[in-house]
C-alpha cells in the first residue's frame, strides 16, 4: 500500500505522522519505507541523525523531490509492504504526483479554521488526482490537538460528516514528539511516550481497518 500524507498548509503534522507511522508499522514486521518528497528534506534529516547517535535502523528513509513519483513509486513497492510519502506543502506538482501513486492520502488537519479554509484546495487536487486513479482514497486526520478542548471537538464532529470523512483517532499536541524529533527518535524510545505512543498505534490501526 502506498500512503501520501499531503495538505497544501504547512506546519500540520506530516513529517512527524509519517515517521511515527512507519515506525509502528515496521516494528509489527511490515517492510516499510518512508519517500521524503519534501525538497526541505526532515524526514532525511531525522534518519541522518538517528544513525549520527548510532540508534537502529527501524525503515528506510530515501529522498525522492521529483515530479516522476507516480512513475517511480510502483517499482519501489513491488517490495514492501507500506511505502509512506511526507509530500511537500505548497509545492503542486510535486502533490499531484504523490497523489497519482497513492492508494490512500492522508490529509493532517489540525482544529483551526484555518486549516479547514486550506483543505479546500487540498480536496480539489485529491478531486483531481482521481480523474485519472479512480481507486484513490482519501481521510482526513486530526493531528496536534490541544486536550479536551471546545474547537477540538466541533472540528472533529465536523469532518466525521465531511467528505472524505476523517478517521476516527484524534493525536495530541504533545511536546515529547518534538523532544524526540531533536534526537533522531520516536516517542516510544522517549521516557514518558506511552501515551504519545498509544495514539500513533491507534492510528496505524484506524488506517488499516478502513473499508475498502
Amino acid at each position: 500500500m502506498i500512503i501520501a500524507l499531503v495538505n497544501q498548509k504547512g506546519g500540520v503534522g506530516k513529517t512527524t505522522l509519517a515517521l511515527h507511522l512507519a515506525g509502528a508499522w515496521a516494528k509489527r514486521g511490515r517492510r516499510v519505507v518512508l519517500v521524503d518528497a519534501d525538497p526541505q528534506g526532515s524526514a532525511l534529516d531525522w534518519s541522518a541523525l538517528r544513525a549520527d547517535h548510532g540508534l537502529e535502523r527501524r525503515f528506510g528513509v530515501i529522498g525522492l523531490a521529483r515530479e516522476t513519483l507516480h512513475r517511480e513509486l510502483p517499482e519501489l513497492a513491488q517490495d514492501r509492504d507500506i511505502v509512506l510519502i511526507d509530500a511537500p506543502p505548497r509545492v503542486a506538482p510535486l502533490m499531484r504526483s504523490a497523489l497519482l501513486a497513492a492508494d490512500l492520502a492522508l490529509i493532517p488537519v489540525q482544529p483551526s479554521p484555518f486549516d479547514g479554509w486550506a483543505s479546500d484546495e487540498m480536496l480539489r487536487l485529491v478531486a483531481d488526482a482521481r480523474d485519472f486513479r479512480p481507486s484513490l482514497r482519501a481521510r482526513f486526520v486530526l493531528n496536534r490537538c490541544g486536550a479536551r478542548t471546545v474547537i477540538a471537538r466541533d472540528v472533529a464532529a465536523a469532518l466525521a460528516r465531511s467528505q472524505p470523512p476523517a478517521l476516527p483517532v484524534q493525536v495530541g499536541q504533545r511536546v515529547i514528539f518534538a523532544d524526540a524529533a531533536r534526537q533522531g527518535r520516536l516517542v516510544d524510545e522517549q521516557a514518558g511516550g506511552a501515551k504519545a505512543w498509544r495514539e500513533v498505534l491507534a492510528l496505524a490501526d484506524a488506517i488499516e481497518g478502513m473499508a475498502p
